[in-house]
């Protein structure tokens, strides 16, 4: 039996142990522990959209790796700033994520600095996903067989024609604006952008004819379109996609601009996660590369592995960022400017 006196001393120890980890904060508490409950990955756009099926694809894979449940919730609104801000905003302990996306941590901090809440970097970066091809459609029974039907539309129509996105200032919105700049448009005769909570709802107006068409990273048009109820004019990749062969691309039709638009996935957390956190997190992403489901989940939404370490994803978002804000300026649309 032990000595009374060495069972105390241990409990003393025990609680001054515990005392200074307290003190130290939830990332001493969390080390050598991490994750020792549900993990929460925050997907700021609504279901069926890009950036749903990327989380629940990332959350599946990542349960199976970390051994805890990761849950997916959507956190709509105001084109997915308030999905972010709420990432922001968390305590930097890793259990909760932001499935990052182009409009929400590129497109929204260069063009509307004043009042999106956050900055670009305001976050941990923990990995890049996906990238995610590019294309514009119509509905099946639409007259615009192609993209020059649907030019030629754009400028004897003008603002009548309206388009559908996922909220302003998405790749959805960006995609058009880009192709209005081309055409030389001046805003008034560039079609009406009609916002919808995601890429999905934005879908499914097009399939229910209420808008003319839509421009967005091919995963959620894909299913519809090998359907045959949606039909691609373009794709803004560099080759023809193998999923869409007699598909033009934006530089065959003219348009090689085009191509700077892309969709992306990446993992974010608040900022100063703890290091052995997003270490983990870091490796769990890694380990996804060689996850034939995960592989295979990002396939069938037509999409691109493309993970990438903490300082290579910093890099890229960096260019996207600088992409959308020359763009912008180009536009004349910097913190919402006409």
């Amino acid at each position: 039996m032990a000595h009374p006196s060495r069972t105390i001393l241990s409990r003393l120890l025990a609680a001054s142990a515990l005392a200074a980890a307290v003190l130290a904060g939830p990332a001493a508490l969390a080390q050598g522990a991490y994750p020792n409950r549900a993990i929460t990955v925050v997907a700021p756009y609504s279901a069926g959209g890009d950036a749903d099926l990327a989380a629940r694809n990332f959350a599946a894979a990542a349960q199976r790796v970390l051994g805890q449940t990761v849950l997916v919730v959507n956190k709509t609104g105001a084109s997915g700033v308030i999905g972010s801000a709420q990432v922001v905003a968390a305590p930097p302990d890793g259990y909760t994520l932001l499935l990052a996306r182009t409009g929400s941590q590129a497109i929204l901090p260069a063009i509307q600095p004043t009042s999106t809440k956050y900055k670009w970097d305001d976050y941990t970066f923990i990995g890049m996903l996906e990238l995610n091809p590019y294309g514009c459609a119509v509905n099946a029974k639409s007259t615009y067989r192609t993209l020059d039907d649907l030019v030629k539309a754009i400028r004897s129509k003008g603002k009548s024609m309206n388009f559908g996105t996922a909220g302003q200032l998405t790749t959805n919105d960006m995609g058009p604006r880009e192709l209005f700049r081309l055409l030389k448009l001046t805003p008034d005769q560039a079609p009406t952008m009609i916002p919808y909570k995601g890429t999905g709802d934005a879908v499914q107006s097009l399939l229910a004819g209420e808008t003319d068409f839509s421009c967005g990273s091919m995963g959620p048009f894909l299913a519809h379109i090998k359907a045959g109820t949606l039909r691609t004019v373009m794709v803004t990749t560099a080759e023809r996609l193998a999923s869409l062969p007699d598909v033009p691309t934006a530089r065959e039709l003219g348009y090689a601009e085009m191509e700077r638009i892309v969709g992306w996935s990446a993992v974010f957390g608040p900022a100063k996660l703890p290091a052995d956190v997003r270490d983990k997190l870091t490796a769990t992403l890694k380990a996804l590369a060689t996850d034939p489901a995960w592989l295979a989940g990002t396939a069938q939404t037509g999409s691109v592995p493309y993970v990438k370490s903490p300082d290579e994803t910093r890099d890229f978002v960096q260019g996207q960022y600088q992409l959308y804000r020359t763009l912008g300026e180009q536009l004349g649309i910097i913190d919402g400017k006409p």
